[in-house]
């Protein structure tokens, strides 16, 4: 069945947060973005996880395949670090690479931070599934969705997702003339 409701899953992945050390910043800044940028129906899914490859595997399959999640967003887990293994289980999971969304999400970040280069993220497909590594900070995430977000509706479409549009006072979106809805 098609819905024109967009729906996505967001996972912020910390050790500290999922244990209650601290609150976990990233849903919510995730939830305000969106809050903000789309025009669009849309829904969420949450998940507060650590970092911890087979869980955060499970997860990432759980909202793709159970869920029927367009977009999932994972927050935290792309360093150098020992414990940073978002990357890993997100390639474990992937049916596609789409190594452009990594390459832009360290170019952007690269304007604001030179420790952006130890950044791993990446955006894969599963299914129908669009799955981007974020970074953990909300400051950085802003800053990386406002850099990649305007290819992420026409990718969705071509994945087979619903129509997403976009604020055009905070962001506009990009499709191919032909790719395009009448208003």
């Amino acid at each position: 069945m098609m819905t024109n409701t967009l729906k996505i899953g967001l996972i912020s992945i910390s050790d500290r947060a999922s244990s209650g050390v601290y609150q976990d910043a990233g849903l919510p800044a995730l939830q305000e973005w969106f809050t903000q940028t789309l025009t669009s129906p849309w829904q969420c899914v949450t998940r507060l996880i650590p970092d911890e490859q087979p869980m955060i595997e499970t997860t990432l399959i759980e909202l793709a395949d159970q869920e029927k999640c367009h977009l999932i967003l994972t927050t935290g887990g792309t360093g150098p670090a020992l414990r940073d293994v978002t990357p890993e289980a997100t390639l474990a999971v992937a049916h596609k690479v789409l190594p452009g969304f990594g390459e832009q999400m360290r170019a952007v970040s690269l304007r604001y931070v030179p420790t952006a280069i130890l950044s791993r993220q990446l955006g894969v497909t599963r299914g129908q599934s669009l799955i981007l590594n974020l970074p953990g900070q909300p400051k950085a995430i802003k800053e990386t969705l406002d850099g990649i977000f305007a290819a992420v509706p026409y990718c969705i479409d071509l994945i087979g997702g619903p129509y997403i549009e976009t604020n055009p006072d905070v962001l506009t979106s990009f499709r191919p003339k032909s790719a395009q809805r009448q208003k």
